[in-house]
């Protein structure tokens, strides 16, 4: 059984509700929900939160209520210990954990964002949950196994946490924590150069989130579940096809 706990206003998102759902599954997950109308789902990516759609949230809810949760791992909702196997981030769990936030919420169907990460998630949604989802909306990102077949010296050397991320533990997550701060600037440096995309107050909360060890690890166990459980669970389903109408962006 679900809970829910009010955990106050958003300090970075006018108009939006901080809350603490407790799944089916025993993970917490926090979640920012604003608006009203038709539900849809914003599914930031890595090394951001919530936080990160703090600029078109207002608008979105002027039509739909935005529900904004922390992916497992992420920001303040819960960072179990993985398994061997990295099933505990996969994405086709942490589809799950969606599916069950929102039927914590009384919403059985709903549309979603997928940013970066997010879209990984959003895209096992879709294929695991067709009847749940009414249109979805991917942006910068492409297939996991498309990524790493057409992987060269260029994308290896400029994505290069693609591949540090997934060493085997305490690796990454030992080297991180030394001083997270320059990894998270290094990370976003492109970001950072664009005036307006990443402020400093954004830069903190992350950070914020970055400097705990649990998220740090959680965070290599996402990468580690893509690059072993993501893929078989997609090579399973290579006839599937997302069912409802989807819209692309890339910049």
């Amino acid at each position: 059984m679900s809970t829910l706990i009010e955990c106050g206003a958003s300090p970075f998102i006018p108009g939006v509700a901080l809350k603490d759902v407790r799944l089916e599954n025993g993970l917490t997950v926090r979640v920012a929900i604003g608006g009203s109308g038709s539900p849809l789902v914003l599914l930031h990516g890595h090394p951001q939160n919530h936080t990160t759609w703090r600029k078109v949230a207002p608008t979105l809810a002027q039509n739909h209520t935005v529900i904004l949760p922390d992916l497992r791992g992420y920001g303040d909702s819960d960072k179990p210990t993985s398994d061997p196997a990295h099933r505990t981030y996969s994405k086709r769990t942490m589809a799950q954990d969606i599916v069950m936030l929102m039927d914590a919420l009384g919403f059985s169907r709903f549309a979603f964002v997928g940013h970066d990460r997010g879209g990984r998630v959003g895209h096992r949604l879709a294929l695991d949950y067709p009847d749940r989802v009414t249109c979805c909306t991917f942006i910068d990102i492409a297939p996991t196994a498309t990524m790493y077949a057409l992987t060269d010296k260029s994308f290896a050397t400029r994505y290069f946490w693609w591949f540090f991320l997934i060493q085997p533990f305490p690796l990454p997550e030992t080297m991180i924590a030394h001083d997270p701060a320059f990894f998270l600037r290094k990370h976003i440096s492109g970001q950072l150069k664009i005036e307006g995309a990443t402020s400093q107050e954004a830069f903190n909360e992350y950070l914020r989130c970055y400097q705990n060890p649990e998220m740090i690890h959680a965070i290599c166990e996402d990468y580690r579940a893509a690059a072993t459980i993501d893929l078989d669970d997609d090579a399973a389903d290579t006839s599937a096809r997302i069912r409802c109408p989807l819209q692309l962006l890339w910049g």
